[in-house]
């Protein structure tokens, strides 16, 4: 295969697939990734969302594909894994950026219905990811998979114990399947924690926080594209300040 690689399309010939992809960082990275070569496969759930975003890439002179879904329908990603997999031979890139913050409250008063919303998409829809596109990434030259958490994963907070509990196991379970693949393949995860940012999420979190004093989603969607362009050899954690 030619090296289509050029030092500002430095991820050209790669196909990348980004969750969340509609808005906030999702949508950040999938435009940076797109500026950097990549084709990018833009998965959330609403259609006009996604459109606009890939309006924006196309204005850039990249080239992606929308994928409207709901992580959380039974069989989806399974059937969006049979989709890509039709058009592509491999996958090098899946960003997990698709999140759900149920409301903050005591651990012992948690809302059943929305503790199961966030378990179904921090934790079970991104197993789910993982085990569909698996054969894909493994194919690839060196398949990358960078997960987005969040600090309460690991230092548990007041009230965010629904939030916190699922970024948890959602660590648990990449930081799992890094050393499964380690030894098997080029594959390999980056767990990342883009701290403060300017986001939808975030604004429902701090309602009182100026928004002005933090940094935007094109800051941590920048490091990530650099991330994967420079490559990492194990398993890489890492903090946006």
């Amino acid at each position: 295969m030619t090296d289509t690689t050029t030092p500002t399309k430095p991820l050209a010939g790669q196909t990348a697939l980004v969750t969340g992809a509609s808005r906030g960082i999702g949508a950040a990275t999938a435009k940076a990734l797109a500026a950097a070569g990549a084709h990018v496969i833009l998965v959330a759930r609403k259609v006009k969302a996604l459109e606009e975003v890939e309006d924006a890439i196309h204005a850039l002179g990249g080239t992606s594909t929308i994928a409207p879904l709901d992580l959380t329908e039974p069989d989806a990603v399974t059937r969006l894994a049979g989709a890509i997999a039709g058009r592509w031979p491999t996958l090098d890139i899946m960003v997990l950026a698709a999140g759900y913050l149920p409301e903050l409250t005591p651990a012992s008063q948690m809302e059943p219905k929305q503790f199961n919303q966030a378990l179904l998409i921090n934790l079970v829809a991104n197993q789910a990811l993982i085990a569909g596109f698996d054969p894909l990434l493994r194919r690839a030259k060196a398949g990358r998979i960078i997960g987005l958490t969040s600090s309460v994963g690991s230092n548990p907070r007041p009230y965010w114990g629904a939030y916190s509990a699922t970024k948890a196991a959602f660590e648990n379970l990449l930081e799992t399947y890094a050393a499964e693949v380690e030894r098997l393949s080029p594959l390999r995860v980056a767990i990342i924690d883009p701290g403060a940012t300017r986001t939808e999420m975030r604004a429902r979190a701090y309602p009182g926080e100026d928004p002005a004093t933090l940094k935007g989603p094109e800051v941590v969607a920048d490091r990530l594209t650099a991330l994967l362009v420079e490559g990492f050899d194990g398993l890489h954690r890492e903090r946006i300040g």
